[in-house]
């Protein structure tokens, strides 16, 4: 057990841990139970103590990240945090269990595309979780449909947000993240990006693939699959219906400076077509969030969480900072 997690069977396994099902002793409430090991083992060719040690850091602050924004988003198509617990050796990240499984793994099993009308109801809600988070100035930066959810075949929740980060102050990053065939032509140049455009690129790329059943930036060799995004060279099948062709290529527009925004892609309409059953959340208001707080009202474990993600060491300055009228 972990607390009052009883811990099941294996859900899967990654690069930086495994899930398992868990169920609640008391409640009975089922969750996914992230695993990570903060000792990572050593490799007797390559690595060292030193290596390993800022591996171990790296995972670790990595860790604390994602739990940092996981508990600040609150999002019907994002999943959710319940608990975090941790041992000597390992990290417990409490996870909302979401049955359906991968989007991945559900577009592999039906060998053909999606109906266009089930494709738009799951870009939607894509869309409207990343949205969410931009309003937060939270940027995803690994979106993929190995990240995306599904509670059902037209409901979905985005997922890892272990790569995630806040936009820099002037709005750009520097790190280079995310996978190759869904990262932007930006991110692959090894430019500094706006990762709210790189998240709206990667979107793209899912959008292209549900609508399609396959990746627009594809090749058997990942240097091939750079290129390819650098040129931003893609073809949509001729049987695209003329709403999905504009938006896919004005989401995957190479010069990000001319990429649809947001707020465009939410006027557009394949974004307006009908699609029974969803329902989107209205995206929070600048006017609401912005407002200042007394600082006695601040939630102590809110303000860790806020010093983590934006890595400012002094709790004051960010409290100064969270309390002002500017």
């Amino acid at each position: 057990m972990i607390g009052p997690w009883v811990i099941g069977e294996m859900l899967g396994r990654g690069a930086s841990g495994r899930v398992k099902l868990a169920r609640h002793a008391t409640t009975g409430k089922m969750a996914a139970v992230k695993i990570l090991n903060l000792h990572p083992s050593l490799s007797s060719r390559s690595s060292n103590m030193t290596s390993a040690g800022a591996k171990a850091e790296k995972m670790l602050l990595a860790a604390e990240r994602e739990i940092a924004v996981m508990k600040l988003l609150d999002h019907p198509n994002i999943m959710k945090m319940y608990d975090v617990w941790s041992s000597p050796n390992e990290l417990y990240l409490v996870l909302e269990y979401v049955q359906g499984g991968e989007l991945f793994d559900y577009l592999c099993s039906r060998g053909s595309r999606l109906p266009l009308l089930e494709a738009v109801a799951i870009i939607k809600q894509i869309f409207a979780a990343v949205n969410y988070c931009h309003r937060f100035n939270i940027c995803h930066r690994d979106l993929k449909p190995e990240n995306i959810l599904l509670i059902d075949e037209t409901h979905v929740k985005v997922a890892d947000f272990g790569m995630s980060t806040l936009d820099s102050l002037n709005g750009l990053l520097r790190t280079s993240c995310g996978s190759p065939h869904y990262a932007s032509p930006e991110i692959v140049r090894g430019h500094l990006y706006s990762g709210a455009s790189s998240d709206i690129w990667s979107c793209g790329v899912i959008l292209f693939a549900l609508i399609t059943s396959r990746l627009p930036f594809d090749d058997p060799n990942v240097n091939n699959v750079l290129r390819k995004v650098k040129d931003g060279r893609f073809t949509i099948p001729d049987w695209v219906i003329p709403e999905a062709r504009d938006l896919i290529t004005r989401i995957l527009e190479v010069d990000c400076s001319k990429r649809i925004t947001m707020r465009e892609i939410f006027s557009h309409p394949l974004m307006r077509m009908d699609t029974p059953g969803i329902i989107l959340p209205p995206a929070p208001r600048l006017d609401e969030l912005a407002l200042p707080v007394a600082k006695k009202d601040v939630d102590s474990d809110l303000l860790r969480n806020l010093c983590i993600i934006w890595r400012e060491k002094d709790k004051m300055a960010m409290l100064e900072r969270l309390c002002s009228e500017e």
